[in-house]
C-alpha cells in the first residue's frame, strides 16, 4: 500500500480513538492513546491474493485491507468461523461502510456451502451464490470476484481446505472444464471431490462415494445444467453402509500416500522421456 496512504489510515484511526476516548471522559480530554496499526501482514502460509479469509493458511486467518477490495461500499463481507481482520481493514471496512460478518447459517438456515473458481467459472460462481441463497444456505465466496486470469489450483484448494477443516459443509469449485479444480481439490486430505457433469453423476458422487466437494466445469455445461447438478448434489444424503465400506478405503489409501514426497512435474516428465 502506498505509504501517504497508510499515514492517512493512521491518522483517521488515532483522531476515532481521540474522539471515543474524549466521549467517553465527559470532560473532553483523553490521558493517552494507544494505536496499534497493523501493517497487513499475511499469514505465515499466504493465502492467494484477493482471496478472503487468510484461506489456505494455517493457524489465525487474517482479513486485510485487500480482500475488502472487490466488495462494494455499503455492502457487507463474509469471513470463516476463527478469522479475523488486521487494523487496516477495519479501518477500510468503516471508511467504506462495509459491514464484517462470521458467515455462519442461521438457526435452520441449511448448509454452509465454500464456493471457488477461477476465471473461465467465475460467471457461473455467481450464479451458484444465488441459487444457494434460494435453497436456503449459506454462501461462502473464496474467489475470484472477476475475470481476470488466476490459477484454478488455488481457489479449488482454499474451497477444500474449507470443507476439510470444517469450516464449510460442502464446497463448489468451478472453472472451465472440471477437471483440474477436482484434481487439486482431492490432494487435500479430507477432501472428496468429484466432477460432475448431470444429475446422474451428482446423486451417485454423494450417495455412493460421500463427495463432499462438487467440481463443476461452468461453460462446458452451461448455467441451466450447472442449476440442476447443484440441486442434486446438495439434495443428496450419503448413502448406505456398504458404500461407506468403500469409502473408507479410499480413505485409507489417503493416510498411505499423505506423507509421501513429490517429484517436481518437470523431473518425472525427464525421467520418463516426456518433454
Amino acid at each position: 500500500m502506498d505509504p501517504d496512504r497508510i499515514q492517512k489510515i493512521v491518522r483517521r484511526v488515532a483522531q476515532r480513538v481521540l474522539n471515543q476516548g474524549r466521549a467517553a471522559s465527559g470532560n473532553g480530554r483523553v490521558s493517552g492513546v494507544h494505536v496499534d496499526v497493523d501493517g497487513g501482514q499475511r499469514p505465515a502460509q499466504a493465502s492467494v491474493p484477493g482471496l478472503p479469509l487468510g484461506a489456505g493458511s494455517h493457524g489465525a486467518l487474517l482479513i486485510t485491507e485487500r480482500d475488502l477490495a472487490a466488495t462494494p461500499d455499503g455492502g457487507h463481507f463474509e469471513f470463516l468461523p476463527g478469522a479475523r481482520p488486521t487494523a487496516l481493514a477495519e479501518e477500510e471496512a468503516w471508511r467504506r461502510g462495509i459491514q464484517l460478518r462470521p458467515a455462519s447459517p442461521q438457526s435452520g438456515a441449511g448448509l454452509r456451502v465454500a464456493i471457488g473458481a477461477d476465471h473461465g467459472g467465475f460467471p457461473i460462481k455467481e450464479l451458484v451464490k444465488g441459487w444457494l441463497r434460494d435453497l436456503g444456505h449459506v454462501a461462502i465466496d473464496l474467489g475470484t470476484h472477476d475475470t481476470n486470469a488466476v490459477d484454478y489450483p488455488d481457489y479449488a484448494r482454499a474451497v477444500a481446505e474449507a470443507v476439510a477443516g470444517g469450516q464449510a459443509d460442502l464446497g463448489v469449485c468451478v472453472d472451465g472444464a472440471g477437471i483440474g479444480s477436482c484434481m487439486a481439490a482431492n490432494k487435500v486430505p479430507g477432501a472428496r471431490a468429484a466432477m460432475c457433469y448431470d444429475e446422474r453423476t451428482a446423486k451417485n458422487a454423494r450417495e455412493h462415494n460421500f463427495a463432499n466437494v462438487l467440481s463443476l466445469g461452468g461453460p462446458m455445461l452451461g448455467a441451466e445444467t450447472c442449476q440442476r447438478v447443484l440441486a442434486v448434489f446438495l439434495s443428496t444424503p450419503e448413502g448406505a453402509e456398504r458404500h461407506a465400506r468403500r469409502v473408507d478405503k479410499i480413505r485409507a489409501i489417503e493416510v498411505r500416500y499423505g506423507n509421501q514426497e513429490q517429484k517436481p512435474l518437470r523431473r518425472v516428465l525427464s525421467e520418463s522421456g516426456g518433454t
